[in-house]
This record gives C-alpha cells, structure tokens and sequence, in this order.
C-alpha cells in the first residue's frame, strides 16, 4: 500500500480517538457506571430521568395513528433479522474455520443497554431494543461480509462507492493485477491487523 495511503489511514485512527475521548467526557456528566452489562445512574440522577417518563396511555394517545399502525410491519423485520443471525452464526462456524478467516465476535456489535434508562417506558424500550438488534445485526453482518470480501476479492471498485466498510482502504486497486497477483496471499493472512480503520465494533457503538 502507498505510504500516503497509510497517512490517512493512521489519521483517521487518531480521529475516532478523539471523537471517542470526546464521546465519553460527554457521558460523564450523567453519572452512570456499567456493572456486569447493566447500566447504573446515580439515584439522583435516576430519580430525575424517572420524571421525565411518559406514561404508557399517555404515549399511545400522544402518538400519530400512522405510526400505530404501520408497527406490525416493523416488528415482521424481526423474523428476517433471526434468519439472518441464525445464517452467519451457521456462515461463520462452517466456514470461517476452513479459509483460516478469524471469526467475528458478535458480542462486540450487538449491545442492549438503553432499557437500563430510567425515563422510557415499556414500548420505547421495546423500539430501542429493536432498533439496537438491527442496526447491530447490520454492522455484525457488514464485518463477516467485508472479512469475506477480503479473502475472496479484494479489489477496489473502479468507481467510487459510499460508506466503504473499514477494510476496503486496504484493498488492491481497481487494474493493478501485479499488485492482486503478488500480495493475494499476504493480504489473506493480515486480519489480525484489525478493521483497516478501527479495531471492532464496540469502540464504535460506545460513542453511538
């Protein structure tokens, strides 16, 4: 990879550890601890959040009828996520092993900690709970395709795409078949290098 490249790369790295100092001096001043997955406010705090609280009956009056009754189609989304989870857990355990890929801890992209707040009721929780499987599924199933992609194709598109996942930096250019010819194999072997941008997917949610 061109050294310039690498520049970017290591300055994009030092960004997000920025942002992420940030992102946690900001959570500070809510006084909260994490213990054993479950999250923790000072019961000052809580008590205040409590407050803040809508009322189940309330929200459902309060709500637009639209959205009332465009919810069973949102929930049906569970049924695909499931399929999905139960695919890459089967994806990953067959073949992962076999192309020498390490596997991708789920763990690390799937969180659920926003029914630990203190000032949402019973479906906001249930929203936040759905909201955090499927973008969590998303990003867990964006790491084993890229892991896949690395393996498999590694190559640029001539074009430019949006929103690249974190290993395609890395990747050969899009025509530079010696360069795809000589380092195929050496490229295979570098996942213990990390994402390419950022190591895994908890740094990520933490500052979500």
């Amino acid at each position: 990879m061109a050294p310039q490249i690498d520049e970017l790369i290591q300055k994009i790295r030092e960004l997000e550890e920025e942002l992420e100092v940030e992102f946690r001096t900001k959570r500070e001043q809510f006084q909260f601890i994490i213990e054993e997955k479950r999250v923790r406010f000072a019961e000052e705090v809580a008590h205040q959040q409590r407050r803040l609280k809508t009322g189940l009956f309330r929200y459902l009056a309060e709500s637009r009828p639209l959205n009332v009754l465009t919810a069973p189609i949102i929930y049906t989304g569970f049924i695909p996520f499931l399929v999905l989870d139960l695919f890459l857990l089967i994806y990953q355990t067959v073949c992962f092993p076999i192309y020498e890929i390490p596997k991708v801890k789920r763990s690390e992209y799937l969180t659920f900690d926003r029914e630990d707040l203190p000032y949402l009721n019973i479906i906001e929780k249930l929203n936040c709970f759905y909201c955090s499987y499927g973008n969590g599924l998303a990003a867990y199933f964006r790491e084993i395709a890229a892991r896949t992609e690395q393996y498999w194709c590694p190559i640029k598109h001539a074009r430019r795409i949006r929103a690249a996942h974190d290993r395609y930096p890395r990747f050969f250019e899009y025509g530079d078949a010696e360069s795809y010819r000589k380092g195929l194999e050496r490229l295979r072997k570098e996942f213990e290098k990390g994402n390419g941008l950022k190591q895994g997917g908890k740094k990520a949610q933490k500052g979500a």
